[in-house]
């Protein structure tokens, strides 16, 4: 297994093609981050996924402290993400967006953040004043490439066409949630997929732009880790796990989650590196967010770049067919 890398437009450096997360960091526990994130980059991994919102800012500060103590901010791709809606108010607004992008950068101690992402949409605002905003902080170099997590792509599509019309630099990615399998309710409020039939319009207007997507829960929560079967669901306690299944414990995931098993043993994979393998076989460029625990649950992600399914394995397992392969 080899770390393979992509290009974002308005990101100097390499961008690695899988996307830990950092959610779970915090300098309260600085030794297992650090180990966590050292394990990471031994593995290739290049492109870490930070929020303004997490942890109340305990994984920008973990995140930016080990970047510091390892000496390898020129490396590193930065994927901050800001205005998620705090407190019953919607926050996305040029005023909470200057705010956020501030409070990041002094907790992770940079100057620069490679890749920066609005958590959230709120369409009741006019998107020029937000464009604008973005567009402010990109000239000033503190933000490099753009665009919105859980934002539709007819709103990326009304922001970049404001973006055209003044002549400003466009969103660059999008961050959906995006898997093999379907979400029954989203996790959170605000929260937006293109998983499944429905969100194909939008996937195909991402291929139609060529636009990167940075998937967050690739692995469906932990649906495709392999502890959850359709006899056990009602066993999980820990938070995470009672919100994968609500999310996913369908029985239309469950059939996806057979089938995936199925190709697992042809292939003499795991089962996540199957359900990693889909989404990395789409066509259109793409970058998964994962939230690896482990330096060995991130090579075993990386594997998937080697594995390539066929075409009839991949409308098998997403039940676009119901022809198993040969």
């Amino acid at each position: 297994m080899a770390m393979t890398y992509g290009t974002v437009t308005g990101v100097e450096k390499p961008v690695s093609r899988l996307v830990q997360g950092t959610v779970a960091l915090s300098p309260k526990n600085q030794d297992a981050g650090f180990t966590l994130l050292d394990a990471v980059y031994e593995h290739g991994g290049r492109a870490f996924d930070t929020a303004h919102g997490y942890g109340g800012g305990d994984s920008e500060r973990l995140l930016g402290g080990w970047i510091a103590d390892r000496g390898v901010r020129d490396e590193v791709v930065i994927l901050g993400k800001g205005s998620h809606p705090y407190g019953g108010r919607q926050r996305v607004t040029p005023e909470d967006i200057a705010s956020d992008v501030a409070e990041s950068l002094g907790r992770m101690g940079v100057e620069f953040i490679d890749l920066y992402v609005l958590h959230r949409d709120d369409p009741s605002v006019p998107v020029g004043p937000i464009v604008e905003a973005l567009n402010k902080h990109h000239n000033a170099g503190v933000i490099g490439a753009f665009g919105g997590s859980n934002w539709t792509a007819s709103r990326i599509a009304e922001a970049n066409a404001y973006a055209a019309e003044h002549g400003l630099t466009p969103f660059a990615v999008s961050s959906p949630n995006f898997s093999l399998a379907v979400q029954v309710t989203p996790p959170w409020e605000g929260c937006l997929s293109v998983s499944g039939p429905d969100g194909e319009a939008d996937r195909a207007w991402y291929r139609e732009q060529d636009m990167p997507i940075f998937p967050w829960s690739s692995l469906a929560g932990g649906f495709f880790s392999g502890r959850f079967r359709r006899d056990n669901l009602d066993t999980f306690t820990e938070y995470l796990d009672t919100l994968c299944v609500t999310s996913y414990g369908s029985e239309e995931n469950f059939t996806r989650l057979d089938r995936v098993e199925a190709v697992a043993k042809r292939h003499g994979a795991s089962i996540p590196q199957v359900a990693m393998a889909y989404v990395l076989s789409q066509p259109q460029p793409i970058f998964p967010l994962v939230g690896c625990r482990t330096g060995a649950e991130f090579a075993d992600n990386a594997a998937a770049l080697d594995l390539k399914l066929s075409q009839a394995e991949l409308d098998w397992v997403d039940l676009t067919s119901e022809e198993e392969p040969d």
